[in-house]
């Protein structure tokens, strides 16, 4: 259903305010440029800090841009079940693809509880959701054992995986078999994710490596290994700059540096510091942006 290099988008803004224009403008360069898929207000485009109105106006405006072309997987994921369903209804009727669902943050509920949250959801909205694995930034950890339990319900039909386990994918794949579409949140290992089950990666660092990230995708797809693994590597040093520090000050930087996007962030996420700004440069250079 979904597969290859999906872009987690960044929100760009100007004056404290979604810079619309900005938005859509990049939106039709990521698809000019390759990539499979986008993602408009996952976390990387700032969602927690989006009010609810500029939320489903960053959705629409997206999907004003890319509805038909590729696929638009909007994050609808928040640690209210009730938001969360508001948020997946909205997404419906403005016509995304499928929603990317956020496990509860803060709250840590149990096994039990991320169950009853995905499957209140799934009842609420006909739509194709994603779980969002990242026990990182959301606290909980969803087993293998509760995904097969997820895997049940129709509408949920895959994950964003941001363990950083490589053995998770391969795990999976053999509790809920080929069908349960696997995408890696990692871009670091993204490649190595797809050997273990996997059939592509929600990328931060293809908001501005779109083409490059997208052929190491479709290189992998076709087989062709040594154009893949190149890809692979001429982007490590990328992926490493993208996440110096807290994403995503290192990324809107770096769209700043190609005149996509401002630097700005909203509090409580504070711009890249200068030694994160040199890392970031630096980077961009040897990949051969800019």
């Amino acid at each position: 259903m979904f597969k290859g290099s999906i872009t987690a988008l960044i929100t760009p803004f100007r004056n404290g305010s979604v810079d619309e224009k900005a938005y859509q403008d990049f939106v039709a360069w990521q698809i000019a440029e390759g990539s499979h898929g986008v993602v408009p207000c996952g976390t990387t485009g700032e969602s927690p800090t989006l009010s609810h109105e500029e939320h489903k106006r960053v959705v629409e405006l997206c999907l004003e841009v890319a509805k038909g072309k590729v696929p638009v997987i909007a994050g609808t994921g928040s640690n209210s079940t009730d938001e969360a369903i508001a948020l997946t209804r909205h997404a419906k009727q403005a016509g995304a693809d499928a929603a990317l669902v956020v496990a509860p943050y803060y709250n840590k509920p149990t096994q039990e509880g991320l169950f009853r949250h995905y499957e209140a959801i799934a009842k609420a909205v006909d739509l194709p959701i994603i779980v969002y694995n990242i026990p990182g930034r959301s606290v909980v950890n969803i087993t293998v054992e509760t995904f097969a339990r997820l895997a049940k319900i129709p509408q949920i039909v895959g994950v964003k995986d941001a363990t950083a386990d490589l053995a998770r994918p391969l795990q999976m794949r053999v509790a809920l078999g080929d069908t349960f579409c696997q995408l890696s949140g990692e871009d670091a290992t993204a490649t190595a994710f797809l050997a273990q089950g996997g059939v592509g990666c929600i990328s931060v660092s293809s908001n501005v490596a779109p083409k490059l990230c997208a052929q190491m995708h479709e290189a992998w797809q076709k087989g062709d290994l040594a154009t893949c693994f190149a890809i692979r590597d001429r982007l490590m040093p990328l992926h490493d700059a993208m996440f110096c520090e807290t994403s995503p000050a290192p990324v809107k930087y770096a769209a700043s540096l190609l005149g996509k996007s401002l630097p700005d962030v909203r509090l409580p996420m504070v711009e890249a510091t200068e030694a994160a700004r040199a890392k970031v440069s630096a980077a961009m250079k040897q990949v051969g942006l800019i």
